[in-house]
Protein backbone atom coordinates (compact mmCIF):
# COMPACT_ATOMS: atom_id res chain seq x y z
CA UNK A 1 0.00 0.00 0.00
CA UNK A 2 1.70 3.17 -1.38
CA UNK A 3 0.20 5.11 1.60
CA UNK A 4 0.52 4.22 5.26
CA UNK A 5 -0.52 7.45 6.91
CA UNK A 6 -2.64 10.63 5.91
CA UNK A 7 0.61 12.89 6.46
CA UNK A 8 2.21 10.66 3.73
CA UNK A 9 -0.90 10.74 1.49
CA UNK A 10 -0.74 14.73 1.98
CA UNK A 11 3.04 15.07 1.22
CA UNK A 12 2.10 12.92 -2.53
CA UNK A 13 -0.71 15.67 -2.79
CA UNK A 14 2.04 18.39 -2.60
CA UNK A 15 4.86 16.87 -4.39
CA UNK A 16 2.93 16.96 -7.82
CA UNK A 17 5.24 17.36 -11.01
CA UNK A 18 4.52 20.24 -13.43
CA UNK A 19 3.24 19.68 -16.71
CA UNK A 20 5.69 19.87 -20.09
CA UNK A 21 5.68 23.65 -21.05
CA UNK A 22 7.88 23.00 -24.02
CA UNK A 23 5.85 20.31 -25.25
CA UNK A 24 2.56 22.52 -24.96
CA UNK A 25 4.35 25.40 -26.48
CA UNK A 26 5.34 23.24 -29.38
CA UNK A 27 1.72 21.60 -29.93
CA UNK A 28 1.01 25.61 -30.08
CA UNK A 29 3.44 26.50 -32.70
CA UNK A 30 2.53 23.66 -34.81
CA UNK A 31 -1.23 25.16 -34.98
CA UNK A 32 -0.35 28.24 -35.76
CA UNK A 33 0.86 26.53 -39.12
CA UNK A 34 -2.60 24.28 -39.84
CA UNK A 35 -5.03 25.21 -42.52
CA UNK A 36 -7.08 26.89 -40.66
CA UNK A 37 -7.70 30.82 -39.39
CA UNK A 38 -5.35 30.49 -35.94
CA UNK A 39 -7.67 29.58 -33.06
CA UNK A 40 -10.20 28.62 -35.13
CA UNK A 41 -10.61 25.36 -33.66
CA UNK A 42 -11.53 26.30 -30.17
CA UNK A 43 -10.81 24.56 -27.36
CA UNK A 44 -9.38 21.47 -29.57
CA UNK A 45 -6.62 23.22 -30.06
CA UNK A 46 -6.42 23.88 -26.36
CA UNK A 47 -7.44 19.91 -26.02
CA UNK A 48 -4.22 19.05 -27.58
CA UNK A 49 -2.06 21.31 -25.96
CA UNK A 50 -3.31 20.07 -22.43
CA UNK A 51 -2.70 16.29 -23.90
CA UNK A 52 1.40 17.47 -24.84
CA UNK A 53 1.50 19.15 -20.99
CA UNK A 54 0.54 16.03 -18.79
CA UNK A 55 1.85 13.22 -21.66
CA UNK A 56 5.39 15.22 -21.78
CA UNK A 57 5.68 14.96 -25.69
CA UNK A 58 4.99 17.25 -28.71
CA UNK A 59 3.00 14.64 -30.38
CA UNK A 60 0.75 13.13 -28.41
CA UNK A 61 -1.09 9.55 -28.49
CA UNK A 62 -4.02 7.96 -27.35
CA UNK A 63 -2.90 4.33 -27.80
CA UNK A 64 -4.17 3.18 -24.38
CA UNK A 65 -7.08 5.33 -23.04
CA UNK A 66 -8.60 3.49 -19.90
CA UNK A 67 -11.49 3.92 -18.11
CA UNK A 68 -11.96 3.19 -14.21
CA UNK A 69 -15.07 2.56 -12.85
CA UNK A 70 -14.60 2.28 -8.66
CA UNK A 71 -18.04 0.86 -7.25
CA UNK A 72 -18.16 1.15 -3.27
CA UNK A 73 -21.67 1.41 -1.31
CA UNK A 74 -22.55 3.72 1.35
CA UNK A 75 -23.87 2.97 4.98
CA UNK A 76 -26.15 6.34 4.44
CA UNK A 77 -28.45 4.90 2.24
CA UNK A 78 -29.92 3.38 5.02
CA UNK A 79 -31.10 7.17 5.74
CA UNK A 80 -33.28 6.50 2.92
CA UNK A 81 -30.86 9.05 0.41
CA UNK A 82 -31.73 7.01 -2.76
CA UNK A 83 -34.62 5.90 -4.73
CA UNK A 84 -32.57 2.59 -5.16
CA UNK A 85 -32.05 0.01 -3.16
CA UNK A 86 -27.97 -0.85 -2.11
CA UNK A 87 -28.09 -4.04 -3.56
CA UNK A 88 -27.97 -2.19 -7.26
CA UNK A 89 -24.89 -1.70 -7.14
CA UNK A 90 -23.98 -5.62 -6.70
CA UNK A 91 -26.50 -6.12 -9.80
CA UNK A 92 -25.22 -3.27 -11.86
CA UNK A 93 -21.12 -4.44 -11.12
CA UNK A 94 -22.46 -7.77 -12.91
CA UNK A 95 -23.98 -6.02 -15.52
CA UNK A 96 -20.68 -4.11 -16.30
CA UNK A 97 -19.05 -7.45 -16.73
CA UNK A 98 -21.65 -8.67 -18.83
CA UNK A 99 -21.15 -5.65 -21.05
CA UNK A 100 -24.99 -4.32 -20.85
CA UNK A 101 -24.26 -0.82 -19.49
CA UNK A 102 -23.87 2.27 -20.93
CA UNK A 103 -20.73 2.78 -20.16
CA UNK A 104 -19.72 -0.88 -21.78
CA UNK A 105 -21.28 1.00 -25.24
CA UNK A 106 -19.47 4.41 -24.77
CA UNK A 107 -15.91 2.20 -24.15
CA UNK A 108 -16.44 0.77 -26.83
CA UNK A 109 -17.57 3.41 -29.21
CA UNK A 110 -14.47 5.86 -27.81
CA UNK A 111 -11.93 3.11 -27.84
CA UNK A 112 -11.12 2.66 -24.68
CA UNK A 113 -10.31 0.05 -22.37
CA UNK A 114 -13.20 -0.61 -19.41
CA UNK A 115 -11.79 -1.56 -15.92
CA UNK A 116 -14.21 -2.03 -12.82
CA UNK A 117 -12.70 -2.31 -9.31
CA UNK A 118 -15.39 -3.22 -6.82
CA UNK A 119 -14.53 -1.89 -3.57
CA UNK A 120 -15.72 -4.52 -0.27
CA UNK A 121 -18.81 -3.95 -1.34
CA UNK A 122 -20.45 -6.56 1.36
CA UNK A 123 -19.48 -3.93 4.24
CA UNK A 124 -20.58 -0.27 3.43
CA UNK A 125 -19.28 2.49 4.70
CA UNK A 126 -20.19 3.85 7.97
CA UNK A 127 -22.97 5.87 8.32
CA UNK A 128 -21.76 9.38 8.57
CA UNK A 129 -24.53 11.03 10.38
CA UNK A 130 -23.70 8.87 13.07
CA UNK A 131 -19.71 7.78 12.63
CA UNK A 132 -16.91 8.43 10.07
CA UNK A 133 -17.84 6.86 6.75
CA UNK A 134 -14.01 5.54 6.70
CA UNK A 135 -11.60 5.52 9.44
CA UNK A 136 -8.13 6.44 8.63
CA UNK A 137 -6.68 2.74 7.57
CA UNK A 138 -10.33 2.09 5.14
CA UNK A 139 -9.83 5.31 3.78
CA UNK A 140 -6.21 4.58 2.58
CA UNK A 141 -6.76 1.43 1.25
CA UNK A 142 -9.24 2.84 -1.06
CA UNK A 143 -6.94 5.80 -2.03
CA UNK A 144 -3.84 3.63 -2.52
CA UNK A 145 -6.18 0.60 -4.45
CA UNK A 146 -7.10 3.80 -6.89
CA UNK A 147 -3.54 4.89 -6.32
CA UNK A 148 -1.98 1.30 -7.93
CA UNK A 149 -4.46 1.20 -10.55
CA UNK A 150 -3.18 3.79 -12.80
CA UNK A 151 0.12 2.91 -14.61
CA UNK A 152 2.46 4.80 -16.45
CA UNK A 153 1.27 3.11 -20.02
CA UNK A 154 -1.75 4.61 -20.49
CA UNK A 155 -2.14 7.53 -22.72
CA UNK A 156 -5.26 9.19 -21.19
CA UNK A 157 -7.56 7.59 -18.43
CA UNK A 158 -10.54 8.31 -17.52
CA UNK A 159 -12.81 7.85 -13.78
CA UNK A 160 -15.82 7.19 -13.03
CA UNK A 161 -18.28 5.40 -10.45
CA UNK A 162 -21.16 2.69 -8.85
CA UNK A 163 -22.48 3.41 -5.90
CA UNK A 164 -25.99 3.99 -4.75
CA UNK A 165 -26.91 6.42 -2.78
CA UNK A 166 -23.33 8.34 -3.73
CA UNK A 167 -24.81 12.03 -4.65
CA UNK A 168 -25.30 12.34 -1.10
CA UNK A 169 -21.14 11.73 -0.06
CA UNK A 170 -20.81 13.91 -3.04
CA UNK A 171 -22.64 16.70 -2.12
CA UNK A 172 -21.35 16.54 2.00
CA UNK A 173 -17.66 16.77 0.45
CA UNK A 174 -18.71 20.00 -1.48
CA UNK A 175 -20.23 21.44 0.60
CA UNK A 176 -17.52 20.53 3.77
CA UNK A 177 -15.22 22.07 1.45
CA UNK A 178 -16.48 25.06 -0.35
CA UNK A 179 -19.51 26.18 2.27
CA UNK A 180 -22.75 27.03 1.27
CA UNK A 181 -24.94 24.65 3.14
CA UNK A 182 -26.38 21.08 2.06
CA UNK A 183 -29.13 22.40 0.09
CA UNK A 184 -26.81 24.49 -2.49
CA UNK A 185 -25.20 21.17 -3.15
CA UNK A 186 -28.06 18.27 -3.25
CA UNK A 187 -29.79 17.12 -6.27
CA UNK A 188 -32.82 14.72 -6.88
CA UNK A 189 -29.04 12.22 -7.46
CA UNK A 190 -31.65 8.56 -9.23
CA UNK A 191 -34.68 10.37 -9.02
CA UNK A 192 -35.99 10.78 -5.38
CA UNK A 193 -39.38 13.04 -4.83
CA UNK A 194 -39.22 16.25 -2.74
CA UNK A 195 -39.70 14.59 0.28
CA UNK A 196 -36.67 12.39 -0.40
CA UNK A 197 -34.93 15.68 -1.34
CA UNK A 198 -35.63 17.42 2.17
CA UNK A 199 -34.38 14.23 3.78
CA UNK A 200 -31.33 14.23 1.52
CA UNK A 201 -30.56 17.26 2.63
CA UNK A 202 -30.95 16.66 6.78
CA UNK A 203 -28.68 14.14 6.32
CA UNK A 204 -25.70 15.59 5.03
CA UNK A 205 -27.00 18.59 7.17
CA UNK A 206 -26.45 15.84 10.10
CA UNK A 207 -23.30 14.81 8.52
CA UNK A 208 -21.25 18.07 8.52
CA UNK A 209 -22.50 19.34 12.30
CA UNK A 210 -21.17 15.19 13.44
CA UNK A 211 -17.74 15.84 11.57
CA UNK A 212 -17.33 19.28 12.43
CA UNK A 213 -13.79 18.97 13.74
CA UNK A 214 -12.63 17.46 10.60
CA UNK A 215 -13.77 20.10 7.98
CA UNK A 216 -10.62 22.29 7.73
CA UNK A 217 -9.08 19.18 6.43
CA UNK A 218 -9.67 18.43 2.80
CA UNK A 219 -8.60 14.31 3.56
CA UNK A 220 -10.21 14.21 6.79
CA UNK A 221 -13.16 15.41 4.76
CA UNK A 222 -12.86 12.77 2.32
CA UNK A 223 -12.67 10.25 4.70
CA UNK A 224 -15.19 11.13 7.25
CA UNK A 225 -17.95 12.08 4.59
CA UNK A 226 -16.87 10.24 1.42
CA UNK A 227 -17.04 6.61 0.19
CA UNK A 228 -14.20 3.95 -1.25
CA UNK A 229 -15.20 4.80 -4.69
CA UNK A 230 -14.81 8.46 -4.09
CA UNK A 231 -11.68 7.92 -2.63
CA UNK A 232 -10.22 5.40 -4.96
CA UNK A 233 -11.08 8.14 -7.57
CA UNK A 234 -8.70 10.50 -5.55
CA UNK A 235 -5.90 8.23 -5.57
CA UNK A 236 -6.14 7.42 -9.48
CA UNK A 237 -6.28 10.90 -10.54
CA UNK A 238 -2.61 11.51 -7.93
CA UNK A 239 -1.48 8.71 -9.37
CA UNK A 240 -1.77 9.75 -12.75
CA UNK A 241 -0.29 12.99 -12.24
CA UNK A 242 2.81 11.60 -10.84
CA UNK A 243 2.54 9.31 -13.55
CA UNK A 244 2.42 12.02 -16.52
CA UNK A 245 -1.35 11.00 -17.27
CA UNK A 246 -3.55 13.25 -18.54
CA UNK A 247 -7.77 13.20 -16.77
CA UNK A 248 -10.86 13.24 -17.90
CA UNK A 249 -13.37 13.42 -14.75
CA UNK A 250 -17.13 12.38 -14.98
CA UNK A 251 -19.70 14.17 -13.08
CA UNK A 252 -20.62 15.19 -9.79
CA UNK A 253 -19.41 12.38 -7.59
CA UNK A 254 -16.18 11.90 -9.80
CA UNK A 255 -15.62 15.78 -9.28
CA UNK A 256 -16.07 15.78 -6.03
CA UNK A 257 -13.96 12.58 -5.16
CA UNK A 258 -10.98 14.75 -6.65
CA UNK A 259 -11.91 18.06 -5.16
CA UNK A 260 -10.00 17.73 -2.02
CA UNK A 261 -6.63 17.07 -4.37
CA UNK A 262 -7.60 20.56 -5.52
CA UNK A 263 -8.15 22.01 -2.86
CA UNK A 264 -4.80 21.14 -1.07
CA UNK A 265 -2.47 22.32 -3.97
CA UNK A 266 -3.48 24.89 -6.26
CA UNK A 267 -2.52 23.39 -9.21
CA UNK A 268 -3.96 20.20 -7.55
CA UNK A 269 -6.25 18.91 -10.82
CA UNK A 270 -4.24 21.50 -13.51
CA UNK A 271 -3.70 17.47 -15.50
CA UNK A 272 -7.53 17.11 -15.70
CA UNK A 273 -10.35 18.51 -17.85
CA UNK A 274 -13.98 18.13 -16.87
CA UNK A 275 -15.60 16.00 -19.37
CA UNK A 276 -18.86 17.37 -18.89
CA UNK A 277 -21.55 19.42 -16.32
CA UNK A 278 -23.70 16.76 -15.24
CA UNK A 279 -27.77 17.75 -14.54
CA UNK A 280 -27.11 16.65 -10.99
CA UNK A 281 -27.63 20.06 -8.86
CA UNK A 282 -24.37 21.40 -7.77
CA UNK A 283 -21.97 20.33 -10.35
CA UNK A 284 -22.07 23.26 -12.17
CA UNK A 285 -20.99 25.05 -8.91
CA UNK A 286 -18.60 22.44 -8.35
CA UNK A 287 -16.40 22.75 -11.67
CA UNK A 288 -16.73 26.79 -11.31
CA UNK A 289 -15.16 26.48 -7.50
CA UNK A 290 -12.27 23.88 -9.20
CA UNK A 291 -12.07 26.45 -12.18
CA UNK A 292 -12.79 23.91 -14.61
CA UNK A 293 -14.65 24.49 -17.94
CA UNK A 294 -16.53 21.61 -19.21
CA UNK A 295 -16.20 19.88 -22.26
CA UNK A 296 -19.98 18.97 -23.06
CA UNK A 297 -23.43 19.71 -21.66
CA UNK A 298 -25.47 17.15 -22.10
CA UNK A 299 -27.94 16.96 -19.59
CA UNK A 300 -26.41 13.39 -18.50
CA UNK A 301 -26.35 12.57 -15.22
CA UNK A 302 -25.73 8.83 -15.05
CA UNK A 303 -22.15 8.55 -13.84
CA UNK A 304 -20.46 5.30 -14.54
CA UNK A 305 -17.46 7.35 -16.17
CA UNK A 306 -20.42 8.01 -19.36
CA UNK A 307 -19.51 11.66 -19.94
CA UNK A 308 -15.92 11.31 -19.76
CA UNK A 309 -16.23 8.08 -22.29
CA UNK A 310 -18.06 10.18 -24.40
CA UNK A 311 -15.61 13.11 -24.24
CA UNK A 312 -12.76 10.71 -25.46
CA UNK A 313 -13.83 11.46 -29.01
CA UNK A 314 -13.48 14.92 -28.46
CA UNK A 315 -9.98 14.19 -27.54
CA UNK A 316 -9.46 12.19 -30.02
CA UNK A 317 -10.65 14.42 -33.28
CA UNK A 318 -8.59 17.34 -31.28
CA UNK A 319 -5.49 15.15 -31.55
CA UNK A 320 -6.27 14.08 -34.74
CA UNK A 321 -6.67 17.29 -36.46
CA UNK A 322 -3.35 18.45 -34.61
CA UNK A 323 -1.32 15.33 -36.50
CA UNK A 324 -3.19 15.06 -39.48
CA UNK A 325 -3.69 18.43 -40.91
CA UNK A 326 -1.72 19.67 -43.27
CA UNK A 327 0.63 22.96 -43.11
CA UNK A 328 0.10 26.24 -45.35
CA UNK A 329 2.84 25.34 -47.00
CA UNK A 330 2.42 21.61 -47.18
CA UNK A 331 -1.03 22.24 -48.96
CA UNK A 332 0.56 25.13 -50.68
CA UNK A 333 -2.44 27.27 -49.75
CA UNK A 334 -1.64 31.28 -49.26
CA UNK A 335 -1.17 32.56 -45.65
CA UNK A 336 -1.74 35.56 -44.30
Amino acid sequence: MPFKSLEELRAACHDLPAGDDDAAAAVAARQNTLTKPQGSLGRLEATAAWLARWQGRAMPKLDQTKIFVFAGNHGVTAKGVSAFPAEVTVQMVANFSHGGAAINQLARVAGAELEVIALDLDHPTGDFTETAAMDEAAFLAAVSTGYDAVGEDIDLVCFGEMGIGNTTPAAAISAALFGGGAEKWTGRGTGVDDHGLRRKVEVIEAGLARHAAALSDPLAIAAALGGRELAAILGGVLAARHRNVPVLLDGFVCTAAAAPLGRLHPQGLAHTIAAHVSAEAGHRSLLEALGLPPLLDLGMRLGEGSGAAVAVNIVRAALECHARMASFAEAGVSDK
